[in-house]
């Protein structure tokens, strides 16, 4: 059953008889070549990703000393006399708490190689890519393995700790050190695939300004054998690094007290829901925007390496370093905040899977993957969409039909637990989500232009059926 609007057709087909293979036509694959061409600045341009390469690991720096050092308060000069002094104490403090030393390296470039290493050779879930127009319309298959990966991890780290190996304790009091290296090896592995992909020519939508393609990437799907390295770095290094270091705070808690506060074992339950949805759900990103489109530069590298695992979790470096009296909240609150985590999780996994399933459903793929835990709701039946002149089709059916980016408000509802875990002891581990709506805001912004140089009169068709941008009824 279809109904005409303005030329475009809003369709709904049971997706067990939809088996009409997505097919770009040739007005699409000028749009996806003018799409992949620099045309546009970015962040500032040259001088505005100068500035976050340079102020965004000081702005780590900061946050974290403030932190550990300063009971949580925003710690500045007091006086135009002070300010050297203040930024003496500053880097001392970069200087000797958080010295990339030779335990910090081992622990980190250990994961980071250990992580490669099952990537490489653990069984996984062959996945089907998009068609990526700048490879012709290529698909790339994908080894979907991070689920098994992740649970060798879970038994090797059992085993260190309980040997007493590797204590578990040790990765949250070495947190500056640790957060040191993750920054060289951010910087180190950006500017490396920059010289890589030009020494071997794979480098695409160049600007041809030295810092600016550092910074958006120069090559778009970099792999080591069968191993994607946007996707396995996407998955494997982040969210790993973000729940041991609350598995961390956790044992740390034990030890000192016997007991592990609601608070930390509620980073820890929110910390592993992410990493085990990236990971039981890894098939899905093939199909996001991140893989086909999106290049591996210092803003997804650096951002995976250090900034989500030592910016997303200072909640957990607060509790650590602080007696649980000054976060101890009444049951009815606990009981409020666990349950918006649950609320929003469930929403958030369903509409990341709903809306890559419907990808599938379009390359011909009806028969999904089946992992732990598998929510109702995750495939929507008898989608509805509209079809584009460019081929593609835009879903308008389950949590798509309220909002153009329903998983962006769930996603930043949970990141805002995260710092309320911790009530009002300090405003820092509210960075994540006073930082994520902004990344999500402007990302917002870049997707929406993009789909409409690519859509054109459909995105506008598709904007009047889905009115909110981003929160359902507000925005």
């Amino acid at each position: 059953m279809g109904v005409q609007h303005d030329g475009a057709e809003l369709r709904q087909r049971k997706t067990n008889s939809d088996t009409q293979k997505l097919v770009v036509t040739d007005e699409g694959k000028k749009k996806d070549q003018l799409l992949d061409q620099h045309t546009t600045y970015e962040f500032g341009g040259p001088w505005g990703v100068v500035a976050i390469m340079t102020g965004f690991p000081v702005l780590m720096y900061y946050l974290w000393i403030c932190l550990w050092f300063y009971d949580g308060k925003l710690v500045h000069p007091t006086s135009v006399e002070d300010f050297k002094p203040f930024l003496m104490r500053m880097w001392d403090h970069v200087r000797v708490d958080a010295y990339p030393n030779a335990y910090a390296w081992k622990v980190y470039s250990g994961n980071i190689f250990f992580q490669l290493f099952l990537a490489w050779i653990m069984p996984g879930y062959k996945q089907e890519g998009l068609p990526v127009p700048s490879l012709g319309y290529k698909t790339l298959m994908y080894n979907c393995n991070a689920l098994t990966s992740m649970y060798v991890t879970y038994v090797a780290a059992a085993v260190l700790h309980y040997t007493g190996t590797f204590r578990l304790t040790e990765i949250i009091d070495n947190y500056g050190h640790i957060m040191s290296v993750a920054m060289i090896w951010g910087f180190g592995v950006s500017f490396g695939m920059y010289f890589f992909a030009v020494a071997t020519g794979t480098q695409m939508r160049m600007s041809g300004n030295f810092f600016y393609d550092v910074f958006m990437g120069a090559s778009l799907n970099p792999r080591i054998g069968s191993v994607d390295l946007k996707m396995w770095a996407e998955v494997r290094i982040p969210w790993v690094i973000v729940f041991f270091l609350a598995v961390s705070g956790g044992c740390q808690q034990y030890e000192k007290y016997g007991y592990v506060t609601p608070n930390m074992a509620f980073m820890i339950l929110a910390t592993w829901f992410y990493l085990n949805a990236c990971c039981k759900g890894e098939e899905c990103i093939p199909q996001t925007w991140d893989m086909y489109h999106e290049k591996w530069g210092f803003m997804v590298i650096f951002w995976n390496l250090a900034g989500v695992p030592f910016t997303y979790v200072y909640s957990v470096v607060y509790m650590a370093s602080h007696d649980p009296s000054k976060y101890q909240f009444s049951t009815p609150t606990y009981v409020l905040i666990y349950s918006t985590l649950l609320t929003a999780y469930y929403i958030w996994d369903t509409a990341m899977a709903q809306k890559s399933h419907f990808k599938m459903q379009t390359q011909g793929i009806h028969e999904f993957r089946k992992t732990f835990p598998q929510l109702p709701g995750c495939v929507v039946e008898n989608p509805t969409y509209i079809q584009t002149e460019h081929g593609n089709r835009l879903l308008t059916s389950g949590w798509w039909a309220y909002s153009r980016k329903p998983n962006y408000v769930a996603d930043w509802t949970m990141s805002f637990t995260w710092g309320a875990i911790i009530g009002t002891a300090t405003p820092i581990p509210y960075f994540y989500s006073v930082f994520f709506i902004t990344v999500l805001i402007h990302r917002c912004s870049r997707d929406f232009e993009r789909c409409s140089i690519k859509y054109g009169k459909d995105w506008e068709r598709y904007c009047e059926v889905v009115k909110y941008k981003f929160i359902p009824y507000i925005y």
